[in-house]
C-alpha cells in the first residue's frame, strides 16, 4: 500500500520509497528526511476532504507532504 491510502491514526513501516526515473530528485529528499525502508510511519491528518497535504510523523520527526509524495512510499503492515 502507499502512504496517501492510508487513513490518519495508522501506523505502517516503510518498505521502499518508489518514484520513475524523471523523479529521482524525490527518492533522495524523501530518504534524506527520513522514509527508510523499515522505518515507522504514522499518518497524523490528512488535508480537507481527505485531500492536500498529508501530515505524518517518520521516526521522531513530522513532515507535511504532497500526495504526490506520498504516493511514492510504499509501505508494509506491522
Amino acid at each position: 500500500m502507499k502512504l496517501d491510502q492510508i487513513p490518519p491514526g495508522i501506523q505502517a513501516r516503510v518498505k521502499m520509497v518508489a518514484v520513475a526515473d524523471d523523479y529521482q530528485d524525490a527518492h533522495g529528499q524523501l530518504e534524506d528526511i527520513g522514509f527508510l525502508p523499515g522505518e515507522l510511519v504514522t499518518v497524523l491528518r490528512k488535508g480537507l476532504l481527505g485531500h492536500g497535504p498529508i501530515l505524518v510523523r517518520v521516526g521522531s520527526s513530522t513532515f507535511a507532504l504532497r500526495e504526490s509524495e506520498a504516493h511514492m512510499i510504499e509501505l508494509e503492515s506491522i
